[in-house]
């Protein structure tokens, strides 16, 4: 992956710089928040998606590298309002907005960057590109909801959790592809395969990105171990152990659930029993499974860097480890 980013650096670079320049709101609390989040060492898997989608596709312009700073305004909105919801006082090891300027700001600086995302796609004049954007976002938005009402529901299938992963995290992801082939002006065919190679890598991330909570040493993720758990989240490592549980671990499981871990023992136990039954395997497995998948949808492309490039995001996506 290290070979990835260096090969897009300049690319990478120019989307830092456009991310830059669309800050200039007459408001200075806005550049202050949004400059505080968009600067805190985010990975900008998105943007790069984003403009490797647009290369593959055989785009050679610019307006992928604005483009790509536009999805992550949104991705950045999203993660300014999950931190609010979530309650959570640390973002990538370093206080949230939330937590330094109070809730309301950190939503309106959320609400503000999603705005202007969306009025400078507009200038785009392309109606793909906005359906695109404006659909991955009702999906994010109704995924939260989804995850919310199943809070602490132990009872959520598999296929229900797997939805929910679709529309809160593979959405965007699955948009930035498309738009990358979008700009493009690939055909429709080509448009979808990346349409679907990007929602397929989107839920691989997620569900990695859960199972790391109960398996990732707590310095990697720069998080604190069982946080969804914690926070009444039900994830497949946890469905998985339910399935496959005696009925009195299961009990004695609702029962942790319920009053939420609130030291290491529980949480040791809970682990203990994920790796007696195999359901951490299962649930890093079924995210492979997705990234298999993933590929598949980029061989009508013809073997290039830049599809070579997007196999190692792919992989990334279940092998990282922070």
């Amino acid at each position: 992956m290290s070979d990835v980013w260096e090969c897009y650096r300049h690319e990478i670079h120019a989307v830092e710089d456009q991310i830059r320049q669309n800050l200039d709101s007459k408001v200075t609390l806005v550049n202050t928040v949004a400059t505080h989040i968009l600067c805190s060492g985010g990975k900008r898997i998105r943007p790069l998606l984003l403009i490797l989608s647009a290369r593959l596709a055989g785009y050679t312009g610019r307006d992928d590298v604005l483009l790509a700073s536009l999805i992550e305004y949104i991705h950045t909105a999203t993660l300014l309002h999950d931190d609010v919801v979530d309650h959570a006082d640390l973002r990538r090891g370093r206080k949230t907005a939330g937590g330094l300027w109070g809730n309301q700001v950190a939503i309106l600086v959320g609400d503000y960057l999603y705005c202007k995302a969306i009025c400078r796609i507009v200038g785009f004049h392309d109606q793909d590109v906005n359906e695109c954007l404006s659909e991955a976002c009702r999906k994010m938005a109704e995924g939260e909801l989804m995850q919310l009402s199943y809070k602490d529901d132990a009872s959520i299938s598999e296929q229900e959790y797997l939805k929910i992963v679709e529309y809160k995290t593979g959405a965007l992801i699955a948009a930035a592809c498309r738009m990358g082939a979008v700009v493009a002006d690939a055909e429709p065919a080509l448009r979808d395969a990346l349409f679907q190679f990007g929602l397929a890598i989107g839920v691989a991330f997620q569900v990695a990105d859960d199972t790391l909570d109960y398996a990732a040493p707590c310095a990697s993720l720069g998080k604190s171990l069982g946080k969804d758990l914690g926070e009444g989240h039900v994830t497949l490592p946890l469905l998985h152990l339910r399935k496959h549980c005696t009925d009195e671990e299961r009990e004695r499981l609702a029962a942790v659930m319920q009053k939420k871990p609130d030291g290491n023992g529980e949480l040791t136990w809970v682990v203990s029993l994920m790796e007696r039954y195999g359901s951490i395997d299962y649930a890093m497995e079924t995210a492979r499974g997705y990234v298999r998948a993933a590929k598949v949808h980029l061989e009508l492309f013809e073997d290039s860097v830049h599809k070579r490039a997007l196999q190692v995001v792919a992989d990334y996506m279940v092998s990282r480890d922070h």
